[in-house]
């Protein structure tokens, strides 16, 4: 439920010093240059000073943080972590805000590394991360396993009649939680209202307190009465993972009507998300009166579990205490394989090419989650992921310059611990390898 806009905020909990490497150029900075400097400035810099070593201790002191810096084992360590990494060259143009920066960049021996760069309030450097992407299967494997101690994993091609071949998997037919995921499957049921003519993307709705969830998202902000068009709520559901905004779809649709989705787009693991619930019912199951609540709605027969929703709705949202660890994740989720998302993801694909349809490939071309292709060899991108804790989750449509449609899907999960802050970071660079390693694999 918690997917962030570009994958960016993310890396928030990134530290100095967990597998950080940073540098500097010859030119020393001052602190002026500190208080005015951007993450996406600090990461230039970076760029630059992998090219200049090794590091000074004044241009370090310039750039970082000290207690980062000490952490980084001073000016030595970050030259030899950065020497490690090679120079470095952009992929493409990094993503950044004021105080968070990530991009890809072609590093030592032709590596493809992320690069993840977060400043203080003044600007200089207290957080640096870099992740190197899988050259082949069997390091993709390695890196997977190494992530969470449940994995699915499918890296596919989308070949005629729209069916889905693995290219390569790791328990590729394995249901897991989705977090956010699942919203695939509400933009789904609207393109079919759509195509039924019920609706169309440029109906409007107002936005309903009672129909209000918790961040991500901002919709939540937005005073009742708002009107926005289906259009833009499924926008805001997809591209920055709205949960407002996917509720006050599944609502509209109706919740008959989306239980019925992962049907029509190829899920074989659906019982699990009967009744399918708003993430608003989510939120209260897990942080309202938990365990007792959870307790008595998985006491329910399945068959009863929708007689409880209405009761779920009327708790207000100011009693939900957010919880760091892991929660009923494999009762109270919304549930998929990876090749069940390569079924979605193909379904959604060939209605996004029908008149009328277009709001489809809108909505997930929006963002790119932070994978960064190059639009010449990719010009078609989408993504939806998901996450709480102990459940993280990135899927990727990538269409080939050559008009081959390769689908990646990470997913990972443990009932018993919280996944580190760098594991969303860990986990792009597995995805982006799975597209790329899919893309020049012979076809079938």
């Amino acid at each position: 439920m918690n997917t962030s806009v570009r994958l960016l905020a993310l890396a928030t909990a990134l530290v100095a010093g967990a597998a950080a490497c940073t540098a500097s150029t010859s030119v020393r900075r001052t602190a002026a240059y500190a208080s005015t400097a951007t993450a996406g400035d600090q990461l230039a810099w970076l760029v630059s000073a992998s090219r200049h070593l090794p590091i000074s201790d004044a241009d370090a002191a310039a750039h970082v943080a000290a207690a980062s810096l000490t952490a980084m084992g001073g000016a030595a360590g970050l030259s030899k972590v950065l020497a490690q990494s090679g120079p470095l060259t952009a992929q493409e143009p990094a993503a950044s805000s004021k105080t968070q920066a990530v991009g890809w960049f072609t590093g030592a021996r032709r590596a493809s590394l992320l690069v993840t760069v977060s400043t203080d309030a003044s600007g200089l450097i207290i957080g640096l991360y870099v992740t190197k992407q899988p050259g082949s299967w069997k390091e993709l494997d390695a890196e997977l396993h190494r992530l969470a101690p449940r994995v699915s994993f499918a890296a596919s091609e989308i070949g005629p009649g729209g069916r889905c071949r693995v290219v390569h998997g790791v328990r590729p037919a394995a249901p897991r939680p989705l977090g956010s995921a699942f919203k695939l499957y509400v933009l789904g049921a609207l393109s079919d209202a759509v195509a039924r003519g019920t609706v169309s993307w440029s109906t409007t709705m107002p936005i309903k307190d009672a129909w209000k969830s918790l961040p991500s998202g901002i919709l939540q902000d937005k005073p009742a009465g708002t009107e926005l068009t289906l259009g833009q709520y499924a926008d805001y559901m997809i591209s920055i993972s709205d949960n407002t905004a996917a509720d006050h779809l599944l609502h509209r649709l109706g919740r008959r009507a989306v239980e019925a989705e992962p049907t029509r787009l190829g899920n074989r693991h659906q019982r699990g998300d009967r009744p399918f619930l708003t993430t608003r019912q989510m939120f209260v199951l897990k942080g309202a009166g938990y365990p007792a609540r959870a307790d008595r709605y998985l006491a329910l027969p399945p068959s009863r579990r929708a007689s409880a929703l209405p009761g779920l709705d009327t708790v207000p949202l100011n009693q939900v205490t957010m919880w760091r660890q892991p929660r009923d994740i494999d009762s109270i989720e919304w549930f998929a394989a990876p090749t069940d998302i390569c079924a979605a993801f193909s379904g959604l694909d060939a209605r996004s090419s029908k008149p009328g349809q277009s709001g489809v490939g809108k909505a997930l071309s929006i963002n790119d989650g932070n994978i960064d292709l190059n639009p010449a060899s990719y010009p078609k991108v989408w993504f939806k992921g998901g996450s709480e804790p102990g459940v993280l989750t990135l899927n990727y449509l990538a269409r080939t310059s050559g008009g081959r449609t390769v689908v990646t899907s990470v997913m990972l999960s443990d009932p018993k611990t919280s996944f580190t802050g760098t594991a969303p970071l860990d986990a792009i660079a597995v995805a982006r390898a799975g597209i790329q390693l899919a893309a020049v694999t012979p076809g079938s």
